[in-house]
């Protein structure tokens, strides 16, 4: 085989370290992002925040001078003539003719209003509670380990989605206790016992019968209830209520007493007991929207912006250096090190001053664009909107658009919204008019609403409704935005 050569000319597109690093930071969500600064912090000693930040709840960290006696480890590429020639002009000099912000305030300046305060919350574990209520209970060592062994494999929601025979295995190979599926259950059926009622259940039905049996133990008569759970629980599941009644011989009264019974049941028994994903618990807004006596006024969350700055003595070691006589390799080389420190500090400033610009520009540019919405809270007013849209005002990339509308929240005087909220395509009407998904989601939402339960409306029967209001909308569309907007079938919405 003959070897050749060629010249080819290629075009490629990669990103650089900054851009990589601000596409992550973009993405950072703000209740976090205190800690990616904290982490910076630690790592950079030539970082540091000034009183505002410090208030903020960052820490300062004080750095001695073993960093720069580990400067001689450092590796540079240069030779002799790399430390010969180091210009710290605008190390020593940057900033210096800077006015420091305080110095601009007069003496009226009020205190940053916006609240500070960061909610908190004890919290008490599912496992925790059932942990407890094995210890109220004569077991023997044994029998006590392959109970905790149950518990712990009880799911956040209260269910024991683990089959028994994992169970016994899992106690033979973690615990080296030599056990059988018939004693899981007992001790199962014992757990059952236990507090919030339905705990431990293996699916939905066994959860609800638990809890029926509870209260039948407690003396409230449930038995047609238990019936309907125990002989036609999928006939129930699926609003077959005429088989049911036929089944049991009930009058209609009986049927809706037992229904209205079940529906106040808990399918998720261990879901309102803590939370286990503590940073799903709370929404912190990256925006505030006010609404000013007709001018909206957008503000970005405190917590993006952290007064970050160059540490002082970082550039009085430089100075120092500066005003010295005698410069040898070893002051060379911490010189070197103290520049590649300032150097990252500022590059990390202005990624945390990029990302305030990039979210500033985008929430703006949506404000603008749905500025009807924001003033009126009114979902039909909202205007179809892609990320092409938002992307060519601001002239950013659309996944840079679509890494902001997808981690970020708006919060306005009707409540807090997710970014991509605001997103959607758009519909023709009979006049010609585009009109947003969102406009005719938010009919179609109504019109379900306002129903007769007894005679819910078909998808048939919604489809002509809004081609009656001027939307040209196909049934199969009317089925997807119903699916979208979690809205069951008209069969399982019939209500007795």
């Amino acid at each position: 085989m003959a070897l050749s050569q060629s010249l080819q000319q290629k075009l490629l597109q990669r990103l650089s370290p900054q851009q990589i690093q601000l596409m992550k930071l973009l993405q950072i969500p703000t209740a976090i992002l205190d800690e990616r600064i904290k982490e910076e912090l630690e790592e950079n000693p030539a970082l540091e925040v000034g009183e505002e930040g410090r208030e903020e709840g960052f820490e300062e960290h004080e750095h001695n001078n073993e960093e720069f006696e580990q400067a001689n480890d450092e590796e540079y590429d240069g030779s002799e003539e790399e430390y010969g020639n180091i210009d710290i002009s605008e190390y020593v000099n940057d900033g210096d003719d800077e006015i420091a912000d305080y110095k601009l305030r007069d003496d009226n300046y009020g205190d940053n209003e916006e609240q500070k305060t960061v909610p908190l919350r004890v919290e008490t574990t599912l496992h925790d509670i059932l942990v407890d209520q094995l210890g109220m209970l004569s077991l023997d060592e044994r029998k006590l380990k392959i109970a905790e062994q149950i518990v712990g494999s009880i799911d956040d929601d209260g269910y024991l989605r683990r089959e028994l025979s994992s169970i016994v295995d899992d106690l033979a190979f973690r615990q080296n206790i030599d056990s059988d599926e018939a004693e899981v259950e007992d001790l199962i059926k014992l757990i059952q016992q236990f507090d919030p009622p339905g705990v431990c259940a293996r699916n939905l039905q066994e959860c609800l019968m638990l809890q029926l049996l509870r209260q039948q133990a407690d003396g409230r008569d449930v038995t047609l209830s238990i019936q309907v759970i125990e002989k036609y629980f999928d006939e129930f599941t699926k609003k077959h209520y005429e088989k049911i009644q036929r089944g049991l011989g009930i009058s209609d009264e009986e049927l809706k007493d037992v229904i209205n019974l079940i529906l106040k049941l808990n399918p998720r028994p261990g879901g309102n007991v803590g939370e286990i994903n503590k940073a799903e618990s709370y929404i912190i807004p990256d925006f505030f929207i006010i609404n000013n006596a007709g001018k909206l006024e957008l503000t970005l969350n405190s917590k993006n912006a952290p007064d970050l700055r160059i540490s002082e003595g970082y550039r009085d070691m430089l100075k120092e250096y500066d005003r010295g006589s005698k410069k040898d390799k070893r002051q060379k080389e911490a010189v070197m090190f103290i520049k590649q420190k300032i150097d990252s500090a500022k590059w990390f400033i202005d990624m945390i001053k990029q990302r305030q610009n990039t979210l500033l520009s985008t929430m703006g540019a949506i404000m603008h664009y749905q500025k009807d919405f924001f003033l009126t809270g009114d979902e039909t007013t909202l205007k179809p909107m892609i990320l092409k849209d938002i992307a060519e005002i601001t002239g950013l990339d659309i996944s840079t658009v679509s890494r902001v509308a997808n981690s970020k929240f708006v919060q306005t005087e009707f409540g807090t919204y997710r970014l991509k909220f605001f997103f959607s395509e758009s519909l023709s009407t009979d006049s010609g008019e585009e009109v947003s998904t969102r406009e005719v989601k938010k009919i179609l939402s109504d019109l379900v609403e306002a129903e007769s339960k007894k005679k819910p409306l078909s998808d048939e029967r919604l489809t002509e409704l809004l081609q009656e209001k001027g939307y040209n909308i196909a049934r199969r569309t009317v089925a997807k935005y119903r699916e979208q907007l979690n809205i069951p079938v008209a069969r399982l919405r019939k209500e007795l």
